[in-house]
């Protein structure tokens, strides 16, 4: 293919006209730019998406099983019927209300979940966000104070340590001859929980089920089961068919449902960033333009010995072609491997760090993945390959004649 061998020679030809070379090197680090900035946003992206993914499913469930007239007592054989279904690993249930904590006059408000510590662990990822203490401990009682864990931003709101009796006020409250007055029991702190999103740490406590249902006068009734799958991106189809299963008055909502609005501005961000980013590249396309239609104004005599000598329209087409690809190609993959080695260096040093209460993490988190840069990689090469096709057709419509006349 000597349209390959000459698209290769010009290329690496020194110019009459260095500005023709500079061009040429804008054009390449154009296009290297570009697809360094996408290799390196989407994989941030990617990564935060990851990340906040597995902090909501490590303190939430997959799946939730409701009641719509509220509070139910046969949780145990709902819980065992939905257990049987194929895609579930583990149940478990919960009772969920708002309360208030007050440790020496230090108030704020909290969300209040009781849990069975035996069941639970099957279906949250509490072990690895604990600090100072274990799940079984919801099961010990000191001193007639049983235990509670509070998230590790609730505790320094409130001033509350590891060991420290805190009071927890239900809003609810109680039934008396005077009217209802608001229902208060004291708890003592037995573990702390860094989930490493702010606003669970901030606004999360936990104590057990039976301590829950007795605080909340509720009996033997709990507020709903919380639901874990084998794939977490199956969770619609079989929540759906667990509804169908139980039928009225149970319903279900899954992680995708009470986190849609999040993770679709999120898909719509990164789709927003890949269109901002790839005007880079199209910048570098223009230069490619611009470095081929001086190439072939400078060639003009070399494409008119080449006609003569038998070369067709299409193989000199050909030939501007390859060089411009050349250009895109050498751009792609200096940009591939810069974008991945700075995607190394943030995965690995960690060097960036973002305020949590703002951005829910607290470190810049990366993640690659093989479609994105595939993806990237192709739009980078038909970017420039479109590029091509207006100086290459200009240059195969030129008239050897016509280029010989004045010689």
């Amino acid at each position: 293919m000597f349209e390959l061998f000459l698209g290769i020679r010009y290329l690496k030809a020194k110019r009459k006209q260095r500005f023709i070379s500079v061009i040429t090197i804008i054009s390449i680090l154009g296009v290297m730019m570009g697809v360094m900035a996408l290799v390196v946003v989407l994989s941030v992206m990617n990564g935060f998406r990851a990340d906040l993914m597995s902090k909501i499913l490590g303190v939430n469930s997959h799946i939730l099983i409701l009641n719509t007239r509220g509070p139910f007592t046969d949780y145990r054989a709902v819980a065992e019927r939905a257990g049987r279904m194929k895609g579930v690993e583990a149940v478990t249930p919960f009772v969920y209300t708002q309360v208030m904590l007050n440790n020496s006059g230090r108030v704020s408000g909290a969300v209040l979940r009781g849990i069975d510590p035996e069941t639970a662990s099957g279906v949250l990822e509490f072990q690895k966000m604990l600090k100072g203490g274990s799940l079984s401990s919801l099961k010990t009682t000191r001193s007639g104070i049983p235990a509670v864990i509070v998230g590790s931003e609730l505790s320094k709101q409130i001033g509350a340590r590891v060991g420290d009796v805190i009071t927890v006020i239900s809003p609810e409250g109680k039934l008396t001859p005077l009217g209802r007055s608001p229902n208060t029991r004291r708890f003592r702190v037995s573990a702390l929980f860094d989930s490493g999103m702010y606003e669970y740490d901030a606004s999360m406590a936990y104590i057990g089920l039976e301590q829950a249902q007795q605080f909340l006068a509720l009996g033997d009734r709990v507020t709903g089961l919380e639901v874990r799958v084998e794939d977490v991106y199956a969770s619609d189809r079989i929540a759906r068919e667990i509804e169908n299963d139980l039928g009225p008055p149970y319903w279900t909502k899954d992680w995708k449902v009470m986190n849609r609005s999040l993770f679709s501005a999120l898909k719509l961000e990164k789709l927003t960033m890949f269109i901002i980013l790839t005007m880079i590249v199209l910048v570098g396309a223009l230069n490619i333009i611009s470095t081929l239609v001086m190439v072939v104004m400078e060639k003009t005599r070399d494409v008119a010995i080449l006609r003569a000598m038998g070369a067709t329209a299409r193989s000199i087409m050909s030939i501007f072609m390859f060089q411009g690809i050349l250009v895109g190609v050498i751009g792609t993959v200096a940009g591939l491997i810069s974008g991945l080695g700075i995607c190394h260096l943030l995965a690995k040093y960690k060097f960036i760090s973002l305020p949590s209460d703002v951005y829910y993490i607290s470190t810049l988190p990366v993640r690659v993945e093989l479609v994105d840069v595939s993806f990237v990689a192709a739009a980078a090469v038909i970017i420039s390959f479109l590029a091509t096709l207006y100086p290459s057709w200009y240059a195969s419509r030129l008239n050897p004649v016509e280029s010989f006349r004045y010689e």
